[in-house]
């Protein structure tokens, strides 16, 4: 019995060995804390994504009266500060011919038989102005600005809205007298500041806006000419220059607004 006493003895002291190793084993902090960080970083992450979601969803909210439609053809009618002029579309010179143009920038008339390519192309130099009025008439959006007024973080956020965009073409202007012009097809509207809510409207109202522009459906693509621009020309057209003569029918809008290019022309 004795012996049977003692068996149970140890066997009870083995138990209660075994009770305060599992008691005191150490609880697996570094784990836990990995989990939470996870789990806060996923929270973040789906927060950040949620916001931005909410931010786009809201501003094509904003953006959706811009949108044309048979009802509302020119949604740019609405917004301040654009000048409207009618051109006649398809008159075509050729290199180096130039065009004493009526604004500066330009954005219809005359222009070279050749399209700059207007797909999302950020040019970093100053381009012929004769190609990109072409481009214009395919349905495009020109962003022009001045290179000594729109630098750094600006002009990063200004090349956010056109890099790879559809019939959008950006490039520098030297001269421009305000820092940014925005063009279509018979349309312009000159801004101080790229955070200005009007870029997105004009673009929204007027790119292949097939109410405002003559060549409903031509393309925007010329690998030709985007792999070797024609370089911009600063110095006045010439007496030779392409008169605008009847391709500008009437002026509406701040015409009243044209820049003094009428004595110092595109310098395209």
């Amino acid at each position: 019995m004795t012996s049977g006493k003692k068996t149970k003895a140890a066997r009870g002291s083995v138990a209660a060995a075994r009770s305060s190793v599992v008691a005191k084993k150490p609880k697996p902090w570094g784990t836990i804390l990995a989990v939470v960080a996870v789990l806060a970083l996923a929270g973040t992450v789906f927060g950040y994504a949620f916001a931005q979601i909410s931010e786009q969803n809201a501003k094509e909210a904003a953006l959706a009266k811009w949108v044309p439609s048979e009802e509302n053809k020119d949604p740019s009618d609405q917004i301040t500060g654009v000048v409207k002029r009618d051109y006649k579309p398809g008159k075509h010179i050729d290199a180096p011919q130039r065009v004493a143009y009526d604004f500066s920038p330009p954005f219809g008339g005359p222009h070279d038989n050749a399209w700059a390519d207007c797909n999302g192309v950020v040019y970093p130099t100053a381009v012929r102005t004769e190609n990109v009025v072409h481009a214009l008439e395919h349905g495009s959006v020109w962003v022009a600005y001045n290179p000594d007024q729109v630098t750094g973080e600006a002009l990063d956020k200004l090349k956010a809205r056109v890099d790879g965009q559809p019939f959008t073409i950006m490039s520098p202007y030297p001269g421009l007298d305000k820092p940014i012009a925005l063009q279509s097809w018979g349309h312009q509207l000159k801004l101080e500041s790229v955070d200005d809510e009007r870029i997105d409207q004009f673009v929204k109202a007027l790119r292949r806006n097939q109410y405002t522009y003559p060549e409903v459906g031509a393309p925007c693509d010329n690998p030709t000419f985007a792999s070797s621009p024609a370089p911009f020309a600063p110095e006045p057209p010439g007496a030779d220059a392409e008169p605008m003569g009847d391709e500008a029918e009437s002026a509406r809008g701040a015409a009243s607004t044209a820049p003094s290019s009428a004595a110092t022309p595109s310098g395209s």
